[in-house]
């Protein structure tokens, strides 16, 4: 009997893709967000297809970290999204402006406190000092600290899928509970965080085509969709 030599196919993502899923699935989750009752079973149900936006976001950026010419360049950019990006989230959200922010600030934050952790030129402790008061400023934004020490130990962890995961999952279970305890076990829905590790095991470091439309689009896109959907719910319930 005649063997045949057998080509194995192995699927893989690149970070375009990972961001178009991100951006498809984050505008979906912020309408339900907003025109379902998140205080019922269906409301909970339809944002969880959204958790895995958040762990896709700060795996890019720690990423970026590495791919970057220009860290500097590349926290500044996120930076004045935050601020950009921060009127239409409180609006869109009916958050006083003071009390919340977007998400960017987290990852901006997140990048800030990777920077720090890798720049030895600095003793430990004021590095451990920095990724704190990171966390802490952190706080306000959607996925606060959460997000800052993902994207902490995504980096630091970099070449090691398995560590990487760990932390991620060791993380996400202090962010579920947290999230339950505070406000009921309609938040378990949270556990659908855990479904981005597929996602982030078939991303083999592959950019995909470089394209300065895609580079910018996911900033872009951001603040636009929030006021797109601010104006369709008020066109509707006001």
């Amino acid at each position: 009997m005649l063997l045949t030599n057998t080509t194995v196919i192995q699927r893989e993502m690149t970070s375009n893709q990972l961001k178009y899923i991100a951006i498809i699935l984050m505008f979906f989750d912020h309408m339900f967000a907003m025109f379902l009752d998140q205080s019922s079973f269906e409301g909970a149900l339809s944002r969880i297809p959204g958790r895995v936006v958040a762990p896709i976001m700060c795996y890019l950026i720690a990423e970026g970290y590495f791919y970057t010419s220009n860290v500097h360049k590349y926290i500044k950019r996120l930076l004045i999204f935050a601020a950009i990006s921060h009127f239409p989230y409180v609006i869109y959200f009916h958050i006083t402006w003071w009390r919340g922010t977007s998400v960017f600030w987290s990852l901006a934050l997140g990048l800030i406190a990777l920077t720090i952790a890798k720049n030895e030129k600095y003793p430990l402790y004021l590095r451990v000092l920095g990724i704190i008061a990171c966390c802490i400023l952190a706080v306000p934004a959607d996925w606060y600290y959460i997000g800052v020490l993902w994207i902490l130990f995504f980096g630091l962890f970099r070449g090691d899928i398995g560590k990487q995961l760990l932390s991620f999952a060791v993380i996400g279970v202090l962010h579920v509970a947290h999230s339950i305890y505070d406000y009921g076990w309609l938040w378990a829905n949270q556990l659908a965080i855990f479904l981005a590790i597929p996602l982030l095991l078939l991303y083999k470091g592959k950019q995909g085509k470089k394209s300065k439309i895609l580079k910018w689009g996911f900033y872009i896109f951001y603040p636009l969709h929030l006021l797109l959907l601010y104006y369709i719910y008020i066109m509707i319930f006001a």
